[in-house]
């Protein structure tokens, strides 16, 4: 076994060499996505980690921290009926979301989520497109989770009672300078934040706890407040079933509350598994990761029913519009008129740095996502797989969308549900289809019910904030330009990440290399047909006679079948053959060139000498095989075999020859 070499290190100091600051940015260029869960994580043992409810905090700081404006946005959404409605999303958050991403816990214990999940179970170009879709509904939803969540701790900083006046008009400026402050503390080092997201979260939960203690204290000493409520659904509304109608349909506005689940299967790696637990079978982790999923959703679905219902008997629904002190901040305005200013700005201080903190979290979610496909698929510059670099474009970003929305919370849940929603729906599909796939015929008719819930859920909410769609649809169309102009840029990389021979191969190097060890190994490359003994004689006669070798030089065939021209990075396996009195090298690759390439430099290591390789031209127009080459695999074999080798190998002298007839 052996990888393709880099070239020697040239440690000497010259113009040109890469600068302390593009070495900064670069840190860590070489971690590969898909084996850590976060950034700047290292793999760890199955039975490290941290106890399930301290990971549920680190993914609370995301799902809790929505109690910051989700009460105030049922009202704006729902009116009298927000609190029905909320009842509504609860049921669907334990019925629906609760036992899919169980299921996905169980089935992708390693981080990857329900994207991975769908992956597999498609292939070829169909699983990277849909990748591709979800990775721009996924960015939706973790970028304006950074915007919305700093949006609304400005509105938290901006509405107390103790500042006044003095920073209104200042939103933007704020919210902008709140993701920069993100992205410093990113581009230092984003270090173990469980423990802080430990105290974070419960200062937050337990001043919460007595905010809506006292709100519902307030609601059933004042009878008229329920009465009051009572006569406005009646009003409003009339008929019992009227209301409930009008609760299911604008439920869909309330799903910011289900955006916790997503990160809650992100950060499953950092769960302590049990003894015994194998990266195969990690039971324990997967057990606690499905106590922590369990546990989050009744605590979220607790607070989401009885804050709702406290915030809208207790506050003037004028307070809920643009320029209302509850808007966004429902529960801290209760915080400020049942318990003073001093309590009030705890809250306030308290939910600012949960929120703040929630955007860490979607950074996190972000930078462990995105390099875990489009580096992999080669659909990103390389320098994606860093942290930093990744840190810097998801700032700007958010800074760009801060501008857009003009800080607005109202303005950005539209988009925020439309990205939530439609990574649950997929996280449905995909655990339907696997049960499906397991003939598991109640788990199939079950899932696919839930499935069918959030279909309409999502598909009412994009076509009741259509906004949400055309951001979503922005990001898929952006991922794709970069994702398929960086994959024809990247090209001619050399892709194959080792080279494994099997016994009859390295026996055919071997025996090749010992009948001459003077004289270079020889490889023609070969299109197979028929492979009967005459498809052979004749190429060995074309070559031969073509390219002037010698007669008592040993040829060895060379056969690269192309299995899935989808991939980008891979390993090679090399199978030996004997046939009618030939030596053949046998593989499957995603492209012949690369494969042709890597083997290459593999012989020129393992031998000590400059190997050789034998085309002849490809038929047809260059722009139509360099098409075929960037979808399939094939054509323009040879220039783009010699392209690579030139890439991968700066010395000509170390380079494989190519040779075309």
């Amino acid at each position: 076994m052996s990888a393709p070499p880099a070239p020697p290190a040239d440690t000497t100091e010259r113009p040109g060499r890469p600068s302390a600051l593009r070495h900064w940015l670069l840190d860590g260029l070489t971690d590969r996505g898909s084996q850590y869960s976060g950034p700047h994580a290292r793999p760890r043992p199955e039975t490290e980690g941290k106890p399930w409810w301290r990971v549920m905090c680190l993914t609370g700081v995301d799902y809790f921290s929505t109690l910051g404006y989700q009460p105030a946005v049922a009202v704006v959404a729902a009116g009298v009926i927000s609190p029905i409605a909320t009842l509504v999303l609860v049921v669907v958050t334990l019925a629906g979301a609760l036992p899919i991403y169980r299921r996905v816990a169980r089935e992708s214990p390693h981080g990857e989520g329900s994207v991975a999940m769908l992956e597999r179970l498609l292939s070829y170009w169909w699983a990277k497109l849909l990748v591709l879709v979800l990775l721009g509904f996924a960015v939706t939803d973790f970028l304006i989770t950074i915007t919305l969540s700093t949006a609304d701790a400005t509105a938290h900083i901006v509405e107390n009672p103790l500042i006044g006046t003095a920073l209104h008009g200042w939103e933007v400026p704020l919210t902008c300078a709140l993701i920069v402050l993100l992205g410093v503390v990113f581009l230092m080092g984003f270090a173990e934040a469980v423990g802080i997201a430990v105290v974070v979260v419960g200062v937050f939960l337990a001043l919460n706890l007595v905010v809506v203690a006292g709100s519902l204290y307030r609601v059933f000493t004042e009878p008229t407040r329920i009465a009051d409520w009572s006569e406005a659904l009646t009003t409003q509304h009339g008929n019992p079933l009227v209301i409930v109608a009008i609760a299911l349909v604008v439920f869909p506005k309330l799903a910011l509350g289900l955006s916790g689940f997503e990160t809650g299967v992100a950060v499953m790696p950092l769960v302590r598994g049990a003894e015994g637990d194998t990266h195969k079978d990690p039971a324990g982790r997967i057990a606690g990761a499905r106590k922590l999923l369990t546990t989050a959703a009744l605590i979220m679905s607790v607070f989401l029913v009885t804050s709702s219902f406290a915030t809208t008997l207790l506050i003037p629904l004028d307070q809920f519009g643009p320029d209302g002190q509850a808007n966004g901040r429902a529960l801290a305005y209760l915080a400020h008129e049942q318990f003073g200013p001093v309590l009030g700005t705890v809250y306030d201080l308290s939910t600012i740095t949960i929120l703040w903190f929630a955007g860490a979290s979607a950074m996190a979610g972000l930078l462990n996502l995105v390099p875990r496909y489009l580096p992999r698929y080669g659909m990103a510059p390389n320098w994606a797989r860093a942290v930093r670099p990744m840190v810097l474009v998801f700032t700007a970003l958010g800074i760009v969308i801060t501008i857009v929305f003009d800080a607005s919370v109202d303005a950005q849940s539209g988009a925020y549900a439309t990205g939530v929603l439609v990574l649950i729906t997929s996280a449905a599909i995909s655990v339907t289809l696997s049960a499906r796939k397991k003939q598991q015929r109640r788990a199939t008719i079950g899932f696919g019910i839930i499935a069918a819930v959030f279909v309409y859920t999502t598909i009412a909410n994009m076509i009741e904030r259509p906004e949400g769609l055309k951001i979503g649809l922005l990001f898929v169309a952006l991922i794709f330009v970069v994702s398929f102009a960086s994959r024809a840029l990247r090209s001619t990389e050399l892709r194959i990440s080792a080279v494994h021979l099997d016994k009859t191969a390295r026996r055919i190097v071997r025996e090749a290399h010992q009948q001459d060890p003077e004289a270079a190994i020889r490889l023609v490359a070969n299109e197979p047909g028929r492979r009967d003994k005459k498809e052979y004689e004749e190429k060995e006669l074309e070559e031969r006679l073509d390219h002037h070798i010698p007669s008592g030089d040993v040829v060895v065939f060379v056969e690269i079948t192309v299995d899935d021209p989808s991939n980008f990075e891979e390993e090679l396996y090399v199978l030996g053959e004997e046939r009618h009195g030939y030596r053949i090298l046998r593989a499957r690759s995603a492209t012949v060139p690369n494969a042709i390439a890597a083997l290459l430099l593999h012989l020129r290591d393992v031998t000590g000498r400059v190997p050789h390789v034998y085309f002849e031209w490809d038929e047809g127009s260059p722009a139509t095989n360099i098409a075929r080459y960037l979808l399939f695999g094939v054509g323009e074999v040879a220039p783009v075999t010699r392209e690579v080798l030139r890439e991968a190998e700066p010395d000509r002298d170390r380079r494989p020859a190519v040779h075309v007839g």
